[in-house]
């Protein structure tokens, strides 16, 4: 469950999401969810637990930026959330935020309620304030990296969720990943930036079987994987190897999971995930609100129902792909294309492709060396 608390930012990054692409349909809804809300929207949550006897919840705390909805607030949704799931759902509570607001007093309302905190920061300062600005121009990276250390004292250590990182091709990689590792972030997570077919991400050319994403991820992984033990966990990199050993996906970039993810906008509007909005306006909405209507209803729309759907509900081109069930089509967002809707492969699907391979050779050497060892001892 992603709660959009607030529906606002305190930065102008230029590549965002929610701001910057087709779907402005955050300047008709509330700055910030109201307590009413917050009361129906736990109470779905409690109500789909329930129902469904589920053992564990995820809710994270979302914007905009959430930080602005305030201390009080924050606390408001974690209460009202916890006392509304039965005794027997565990409430996994996060907040995303770009950490321009992580004071020592937030910190001590995130230790209270047992809230823990993801953060955006896109590499050392130069490579960060590229895009990651305030209104003014100013850079955002010292009051980011100052909100890190802060989160990375023994008192709050155990809050830190890790951190996120948008590619940006313009960056050294290598630089990039180092610098995210001077932090000691148990995980993080190097995301695609949004686009599809119609309207391509950066130095993505929809008529080049060129890999510049792949380019760029491939000696992050190669120093990743050749560290023992891992300093951190990288979620791409760890659901691409599980899934090629026969696991499960932790990322809905890839792997053939259902999606499992409902968005409660700052009015109460129940929607999907947010990449949508960068495909044609109203394509995350569902009409239906928390005040009137429960999750399943959601859940049965065709819209919801089309990502649940694994490989039937793939383009033709990669039901018959021998990655399908490693790559499984990419996130469903960048498939788009205007005349034809997601019938499409991910338009990143040269670069999954190159970066499944090469994830591929590695561990197939690393094999073939245990299987050597094996024989001869």
């Amino acid at each position: 469950m992603l709660l959009k608390i607030h529906s606002r930012c305190n930065l102008a990054c230029d590549y965002c999401y929610v701001y910057q692409h087709v779907d402005q349909s955050w300047r008709d809804r509330p700055r910030t969810m109201s307590r009413a809300v917050v009361e129906l929207a736990a109470t779905r949550i409690g109500e789909h637990a329930r129902q469904h006897r589920i053992g564990r919840v995820t809710v994270i705390l979302h914007g905009g930026e959430p930080l602005l909805a305030g201390r009080e607030l924050v606390g408001h949704v974690a209460r009202s959330i916890r006392a509304a799931v039965p005794a027997s759902t565990v409430v996994d509570l996060r907040v995303q935020t770009n950490g321009v607001l992580l004071d020592e007093t937030f910190l001590d309302v995130f230790d209270r309620y047992d809230i823990r905190v993801g953060v955006s920061l896109d590499g050392p300062e130069a490579a960060n304030d590229r895009h990651r600005v305030f209104s003014g121009g100013q850079g955002s990276h010292r009051a980011v990296a100052q909100a890190l250390e802060r989160l990375n004292q023994h008192q709050y250590r155990h809050l830190y969720g890790g951190i996120l990182c948008t590619i940006n091709l313009e960056n050294d990689p290598l630089d990039v990943y180092r610098s995210l590792l001077t932090f000691a972030p148990p995980r993080m997570d190097f995301l695609l930036p949004h686009g599809n077919w119609t309207t391509p991400p950066p130095g993505r050319r929809t008529d080049s079987a060129d890999t510049p994403y792949a380019d760029w991820l491939l000696p992050i992984f190669d120093e990743w994987y050749a560290t023992r033990p891992q300093r951190t966990g990288i979620r791409l990199f760890e659901s691409l190897i599980d899934l090629l050993l026969g696991g499960s996906s932790g990322s809905e970039v890839v792997g053939l999971s259902p999606s499992d993810l409902i968005t409660v906008e700052t009015d109460g509007a129940i929607e999907q995930g947010d990449a949508l909005k960068t495909t044609e306006e109203g394509m995350a909405a569902t009409g239906l609100h928390v005040r009137s209507s429960t999750f399943d209803e959601a859940i049965a729309q065709p819209a919801f129902r089309a990502r649940q759907t694994g490989l039937a509900g793939l383009a033709a081109t990669c039901r018959t792909c021998p990655l399908v069930q490693v790559c499984g089509g990419g996130l469903y967002a960048h498939r788009y294309r205007a005349a034809n809707g997601f019938d499409n492969p991910s338009v990143y699907c040269p670069d999954l492709t190159a970066l499944i391979m090469h994830i591929r050779g590695r561990l197939n050497a690393e094999l073939a060396v245990l299987r050597s060892v094996r024989q001869t001892g």
